[in-house]
């Protein structure tokens, strides 16, 4: 797993190959556990392009809040794909081993995909602060140019953050030891067996970007302040229910993302056992995902509606089609 390299202070060993944590020797249970993985990853992947899809058919669904959810779903997909896939085929060809530019590949799109996902969380949380404090305003204020804009520009942001971050991470050459406790290149781990001059120029990066993140906190806070206190304005119970329902999706998918995100980031990887490191990366890397599709098809009747629809044309057209390929022949 390691090429040796000569140099004048003597011999030392780069690493080129990662080895990433099995939760069993056993085949039969590797086995189970790719199958598991491979039932997480079909459903993740089957609710969010349902979303996609019901989004692109429905013309009652192409409105701002609903082009930024399709976004979401988009990432999701992604950032599901960064890492399940993975894992799968290495369970079920019994192989621990990644490669770096496989494991380099893993973190730039994983920090790319979760800070765009961050950031079409707040043009969510700011579409839907428009739609309840300015209703009035919001064909003017959410043209769909600025959507195109702002989703533009959290796919920007997102790529910007993670080039910087994985440029430092991988700019000096892995030494030392090459085992990564987690079943892919969580950050985290990496930074752990990485050399202690790219953790400390991490440290600086994280800290510099929490200022960022911070002010981002505090207009989401802000926002859904001003929200909450304009729906208990309103008279009818009917009208708050409303309000609440097309602003609580985004406000729990968003608090299920922050809470994954400080787990990944305070979490310790120390002494910690091959389960719990199983368990927290699941939170953060795998939850949300799937998570995330069915709070928006519990909580929102149109796009169960548009799901409905579109799946009773594509039952109905199933239908059809045998019996027109027995009247051809």
């Amino acid at each position: 797993l390691n090429c040796s390299t000569q140099s004048g202070m003597g011999n030392f060993s780069v690493i080129t190959e990662f080895l990433l944590m099995e939760f069993s020797r056993i085949w039969e249970l590797q086995v189970l556990h790719a199958v598991l993985f491979l039932l997480i990853y079909l459903a993740t992947m089957m609710g969010n392009l349902l979303t996609i899809a019901a989004i692109l058919i429905d013309p009652h669904l192409h409105s701002p809040m609903y082009f930024f959810l399709s976004n979401l779903s988009l990432l999701d997909i992604c950032n599901i794909s960064v890492t399940l896939p993975k894992f799968i085929i290495n369970s079920l060809i019994g192989s621990q081993t990644i490669t770096l530019l496989g494991c380099t590949a893993q973190v730039f799109f994983f920090l790319f995909f979760a800070t765009t996902e961050f950031a079409v969380l707040v043009a969510m949380s700011y579409d839907r602060f428009v739609a309840i404090c300015h209703p009035l305003h919001y064909g003017i204020i959410m043209m769909p140019s600025r959507c195109i804009w702002a989703a533009a520009g959290s796919w920007l942001s997102g790529l910007i953050y993670s080039a910087i971050h994985t440029g430092n991470m991988f700019r000096l050459p892995f030494s030392g030891s090459n085992v990564i406790h987690q079943f892919f290149c969580d950050i985290p781990h990496v930074l752990k067996v990485s050399a202690s001059d790219v953790y400390q120029t991490e440290f600086v990066l994280v800290i510099a970007s929490l200022f960022f993140l911070l002010s981002c906190f505090a207009f989401l806070i802000a926002s859904y302040v001003r929200i909450f206190s304009n729906v208990l304005k309103i008279p009818s119970v009917e009208g708050r229910y409303k309000a609440i329902s097309t602003c609580s999706p985004q406000l729990m998918i968003l608090i299920l993302f922050l809470i994954s995100i400080m787990i990944a980031v305070l979490g310790d990887t120390s002494d910690t056992s091959p389960i719990q490191n199983l368990f927290v990366a699941m939170v953060y890397a795998i939850l949300p995902p799937l998570i995330n599709p069915i709070i928006y098809s519990l909580r929102n009747k149109k796009v169960i509606a548009a799901m409905g629809k579109m799946l009773r044309k594509i039952f109905s057209l199933s239908m059809k089609y045998p019996s027109l390929k027995a009247s051809k022949s």
